[in-house]
């Protein structure tokens, strides 16, 4: 081989020449090419398809025309075969690597544009919210097939590789029996993934109990889902588990949602001004959807009355802050107005004179 190079220098330099120029034409037109798509991008204002193109695009396609430059320009230099056959292979398998990176980045450009379409930060999310689960539950399920996919077309290139698959061949049954059972929970999670994809029991955002955990729906991966308790710590929960359980999801048809106050009370309290109270409140505040106002004696004692506050809101977050708010003005609407009907108890006292047992009682 170094009586080759030594013998044919002239030739191996003209053919490093063609290899180093099919990387700069290819670096060139990467390059001009991304600068007139951030051009259309600021010129649209960033408009999202141009914007995320960019974003995602530039890093695989610097490596995915350089890589298809060197494969059209090795036939054209003077490289001696036992070299040109390995880095035309080494070659090919980059170049599957990149197309593969490409095919990723596409996906992120169009889920990036779907999210935009269809935003969840608006009040009446829930078709934004079925759309965004889909797509992320879907985009991480085609990861998982375009690696799978890669890695198994890399590897079929190999003649040895492609000579041990072709003699496994007759004991496909039981290889694939042996992995499903080796690989059982992260098939059932990628199973379940697809079902909560297509059936959406839980979409991203939605408020639902996991255990006795309040919270909402932060993300749903591959394997598992990341639930946000309303303190803020996560619980994460294997994808199964929503699939063979059952749970509460507060906004499985529609992010409105309708929250209760109770406040106890003497029996003397004048129900009607309380409810006019409750309304004034509901009335005064941004947070009520402004459908519901109901206030009821729902239960009694032999003490207190039980009232329940019935209102609603656009949102679980707005919902905890709106009853946070009336039973506060509830509270403090009864110690103004009528603290004579704040729970009280009531005792009746033996062998006191008539006279005196009677103002006691008053």
């Amino acid at each position: 081989m170094l009586h080759y190079f030594l013998k044919d220098w002239p030739a191996i330099l003209i053919s490093a020449a063609i290899l180093a120029a099919a990387i700069g034409v290819a670096l060139l037109v990467h390059y001009v090419a991304f600068e007139v798509l951030k051009r259309i991008a600021r010129q649209l204002d960033r408009h999202i398809i141009d914007a995320s193109l960019v974003r995602h695009g530039r890093r695989p396609a610097k490596w995915l025309l350089p890589l298809f430059a060197l494969l059209v320009a090795v036939p054209a230099t003077h490289i001696p075969k036992p070299v040109r056959s390995p880095l035309e292979h080494v070659l090919g398998i980059a170049l599957i690597g990149a197309v593969a990176w490409v095919a990723i980045a596409i996906m992120d450009v169009l889920v990036d544009f779907m999210e935009t379409r269809y935003r969840t930060d608006v009040r009446d999310n829930l078709v934004a919210r079925k759309i965004q689960t889909q797509v992320r539950v879907l985009r991480r399920v085609l990861y998982f097939i375009i690696c799978t996919l890669t890695l198994a077309v890399m590897l079929l290139t190999v003649p040895q590789i492609r000579a041990v698959g072709t003699s496994l061949l007759a004991s496909a049954g039981l290889v694939g029996l042996v992995l499903g059972m080796a690989a059982k929970s992260s098939l059932g999670n990628l199973i379940a993934g697809i079902q909560i994809a297509l059936t959406q029991p839980i979409r991203i955002d939605d408020v639902v109990i996991v255990d006795g955990n309040w919270g909402w729906i932060e993300e749903i991966g591959t394997t598992y889902v990341v639930v946000r308790v309303w303190d803020l710590t996560r619980v994460v929960v294997p994808l199964t588990w929503f699939i063979e359980n059952p749970f509460p999801n507060w906004t499985k048809t529609s992010a409105n949602l309708l929250g209760y106050v109770y406040v106890y009370t003497d029996y003397t309290v004048p129900v009607d001004e309380v409810r006019a109270e409750l309304r004034r409140l509901l009335q005064s505040t941004d947070k009520w959807l402004g459908q519901c106002c109901v206030l009821q004696v729902t239960d009694s004692t032999e003490h207190t009355v039980q009232l329940r506050a019935l209102m609603d809101a656009p949102d679980s977050s707005t919902l905890w802050d709106l009853r946070c708010y009336v039973r506060e003005g509830l509270i403090k609407f009864l110690q103004e107005r009528y603290p004579q009907c704040l729970p009280k108890a009531r005792a009746e006292l033996q062998n006191v004179p008539a006279r005196e047992n009677a103002a006691l009682r008053a």
